[in-house]
């Protein structure tokens, strides 16, 4: 890989003609597990080739809390790897990191300036997080103003988002309104991508929750970066219940999620699946599933180990990602900078 390679996607990904903006970024958290791939990563792959994407690694929205910096740099790394292994083409998106584009701060304390801070701490996610902690930072309220400003500062026209970050995608929202109020139209007022239905993971040791990286039973996740003997051994301890039906409907919430994840793995409607598995037990039925998913993360984990080999092929990518992004980020922050008074830079 070098970086040439780079420079030509760089390339091609400007010359597209104008398409619909997509914008979303994620915290670099170190390991993608299987409900990240299967309920957003996907969806971002197939939206490629209909929509100008730009997918953001969001290092300064990770240090709301502490974190080991010498961690965030190798999770930042690891983030992209396993972006690029799972089907993110930087030949068809833009790919960067937000401390690499000047404008995300810089946009978030023009928007902080005209959000009333009521709003802030009406989120719900700030008060659940700081009931947690002893000591909480400023940053932790200012996220969400943070992430608007990720969103405005490309004029994007859909943010695909989870159910958690639905009211901070609202403040996005209140926040272009209240801005095009006060100083006329400048920015697209987002709206939430919808796209193909991604499966609602969860947890294999408790299927009443979501596939967690925080979960203290790290036997319920399966990471793309796990290799087939643990993926299998995973799968194979999977909550299930006394029973023998394989069917979603059967009252059972480990089958209904294992049935989830092999739908979503092979394409195979659940309802054809049940009809296979019928009068079959959970052995069977566990140790299909577990083929299933590792013949389609497996090839992920292989592409991820070669490209963490190749520390100066993923630069390029975030050279060359932060380079477009920063193209797009200069034409809005000085149009804000020019409707809020400030003189101009000479």
């Amino acid at each position: 890989m070098s970086s040439n390679r780079s420079e030509i996607a760089t390339n091609a990904a400007a010359a597209s003609p104008a398409r619909p903006v997509v914008l979303t970024c994620a915290q670099p958290t170190g390991r993608l597990h299987l409900g990240n791939y299967l309920g957003a990563v996907v969806n971002w792959e197939r939206m490629q080739n209909d929509y100008e994407c730009y997918f953001g690694v969001a290092d300064q929205h990770a240090i709301t809390v502490p974190k080991v910096p010498a961690e965030l740099r190798r999770n930042t790394h690891a983030c992209l790897a396993q972006y690029l292994a799972a089907g993110i083409d930087p030949a068809r998106s833009h790919v960067f990191v937000q401390s690499h584009v000047t404008g995300h701060t810089e946009l978030a304390w023009v928007l902080g300036c005209i959000c009333p801070l009521g709003w802030l701490e009406r989120m719900t996610q700030y008060k659940d997080k700081s009931r947690k902690q002893e000591s909480v930072g400023s940053g932790l309220l200012y996220y969400p103003v943070l992430m608007a400003a990720d969103i405005l500062l490309y004029n994007a026209n859909a943010v695909p988002v989870g159910e958690d970050q639905r009211q901070h995608m609202e403040l996005a929202r209140d926040l272009a309104e209240k801005f095009n109020r006060e100083f006329s139209p400048t920015f697209n007022v987002p709206g939430a991508f919808i796209g193909q239905a991604g499966a609602r993971i969860m947890s294999l040791q408790n299927p009443e929750a979501k596939m967690s990286k925080s979960d203290p039973n790290q036997g319920g996740v399966v990471y793309l970066v796990d290799t087939p003997d643990v993926v299998r051994k995973k799968i194979l301890s999977a909550v299930t219940d006394s029973g023998s039906e394989i069917r979603a409907c059967s009252g059972s919430p480990g089958i209904k999620n294992l049935l989830a994840i092999f739908s979503a793995v092979t394409g195979e409607p659940v309802a054809d699946i049940e009809a296979r598995f019928e009068g079959r037990g959970y052995g069977d039925f566990k140790k299909a599933v577990a083929d299933a998913v590792i013949a389609r993360i497996d090839p992920v984990r292989v592409r991820y180990e070669a490209l963490m080999k190749d520390g100066a092929h993923l630069d390029s990518v975030f050279k060359a990602g932060a380079e477009a992004a920063q193209r797009t980020a200069w034409r809005t922050l000085s149009k804000v900078y020019r409707k809020v008074g400030f003189v101009q830079r000479t």
